[in-house]
């Protein structure tokens, strides 16, 4: 089985990236629409076999028009580096050799040294938030997962984003409103200021898993936005 999201071949990436519609600033990423016609620039895939070979990958164009193929190489120069600043001194300071830090967060689970589950996000800073409720839910609250994926999301924006202009929004709490009322009222008494977002707009989480005491493949994929799929064969 395999899960993935969104569905976009890969050479119409660039094409996708600058049709892409407004973005939106608690997503993340270019606003999600049911009917497809905006698409994200980044996805995300899962793939596990029956032998128990697992990837987990998060494939990102990140503004392929600013990312130029280079002929003499065949193929794109990375965009992380926009992730570095140009102000001395820092940890993220354009250096050469420097690794700044990432948003893309591919995820192997490992079980006794085994691979036991994949999953991931598109999402830009919500990549890892998101992630940690699902990995919480499934490996520690016992849902199962596509319930885990789909249970309501939530983020912060305390941390100044990675990308340009690198806004910061302290305090602030964007929720799916499927949230308990009572649970977003003791969050707000707690000093959140709490965004409330639609019922299923955050989070384009999937997964695959194989249990190896039997060898039993899953799968689970993203209801929101209709851009994510499990298939197995």
């Amino acid at each position: 089985p395999a899960g993935a999201s969104p569905r976009l071949p890969a050479h119409l990436y660039a094409h996708a990236a600058r049709r892409a519609g407004p973005q939106d600033p608690s997503t993340g990423e270019p606003t999600v629409r049911a009917d497809g016609v905006t698409r994200g620039d980044t996805c995300h895939v899962d793939v596990v076999d029956r032998w128990g070979n697992i990837i987990s990958a998060t494939p990102s164009g990140g503004w392929l028009q600013s990312s130029p193929t280079i002929p003499e190489l065949g193929f794109p120069l990375g965009s992380r580096l926009q992730m570095c600043w140009l102000e001395e001194g820092l940890a993220s300071t354009l250096t050469p050799g420097r690794r700044p830090r990432t948003t893309l967060s591919p995820t192997l689970v490992l079980r006794d040294g085994e691979p036991v589950l994949a999953c991931g996000t598109p999402g830009g800073d919500q990549q890892d938030q998101w992630q940690l409720l699902f990995l919480l839910r499934h490996l520690v609250g016992g849902q199962e997962l596509q319930e885990a994926i789909d249970a309501p999301a939530w983020h912060t924006t305390s941390l100044p984003a990675s990308f340009y202009p690198r806004e910061v929004e302290p305090g602030v709490l964007v929720v799916e409103d499927r949230l308990d009322p009572d649970v977003l009222a003791a969050l707000g008494a707690r000093g959140h200021t709490v965004r409330r977002s639609d019922p299923w707009s955050l989070g384009r989480l999937c997964a695959v898993a194989r249990d190896p005491r039997n060898g039993v493949l899953s799968a689970a994929a993203n209801p929101r936005g209709a851009q994510g799929y499990a298939t197995g064969r």
